[in-house]
């Protein structure tokens, strides 16, 4: 596991999180079974799966919310994690700015708070209510926060969930620049079975137990596909496509290989 350099940034071939054989009961139903992965440095890896598969399950497992039945987490000694949950519950009649929040449960500089929200795209925002806010504003705030306290490792909840294709988009590309910029490793559940983020290094595909596993295919010459590699998405989104070697039929039932007509008929200018 890594060690800290005095700037406190990760040094040498280092891995961030071992999740080894982990399985998570509730109440004896089984949950998730004999999850193995590791997440290294500066990668973006993407879990897919259908409802019920266990995927924020095993984000809570990894983060050390929730214990595993069997098996074990271990994460570098001194990882900092920056958290994007799926959605905040606010209340809208209470006032609460922005800025405020950004200083919500530990108080930050005003410096600190307007790099954050400079990174994201939102740098006039601090004076905004957060009940005003449009679902894809709402996330970039959210990555604001999680991003103040310069994580090593990023890790996203369906944070794209609401948004439409484009908003998506523009959300993944956010997220490229940011691992590009600070080196910071991503791990995000996806919503979509079909569409991933083209900059991730590694789709897992998630039922219960790791399905399958791999780096997501770029199908960027079929011409109903044009319009997600167009201007409209900068090529930010991959159609990623499940080679199966396996028989998961008694799982969860799901029904996500090569489910071409899923996004026919999208253009975006």
């Amino acid at each position: 596991m890594p060690d800290l350099s005095g700037d406190g940034s990760m040094t040498g071939p280092t891995e961030l999180i071992r999740a080894q054989g982990v399985s998570v009961q509730f109440g004896g139903t089984p949950v998730l079974s004999g999850v193995t992965l590791s997440l290294k440095p500066r990668e973006i890896v993407t879990i897919v799966g259908p409802n019920g598969s266990g995927k924020s399950t095993l984000l809570r497992a990894l983060l050390g919310i929730i214990p595993p039945t069997t098996g074990r987490v271990a994460r570098a000694p001194g990882l900092r994690i920056g958290y994007v949950p799926q959605k905040l519950a606010l209340d809208p009649s209470l006032p609460m700015t922005v800025r405020r929040f950004l200083s919500l449960p530990r108080r930050v500089s005003d410096a600190d708070a307007q790099h954050a929200l400079m990174r994201v795209g939102m740098a006039d925002s601090a004076l905004l209510q957060m009940a005003s806010l449009s679902g894809g504003q709402m996330q970039r705030v959210l990555l604001a926060r999680a991003l103040i306290n310069a994580p090593h490792l990023l890790v996203l909840d369906e944070p794209t969930q609401g948004l439409d294709q484009p908003g998506e988009a523009a959300f993944y590309r956010l997220i490229e620049d940011v691992r590009r910029e600070t080196g910071v490793a991503v791990l995000m559940v996806s919503h979509d079975l079909h569409v991933v983020m083209a900059a991730s290094d590694r789709v897992i595909c998630l039922n219960g137990h790791i399905c399958c596993e791999g780096a997501p295919a770029v199908v960027s010459t079929a011409p109903e596909y044009r319009a997600l590699f167009g201007l409209g998405t900068k090529g930010a989104l991959a159609l990623y496509r499940h080679v199966h070697d396996h028989d998961h039929a008694h799982d969860h039932a799901h029904d996500h290989a090569h489910h071409d007509h899923s996004h026919h008929g999208h253009e975006h200018a």
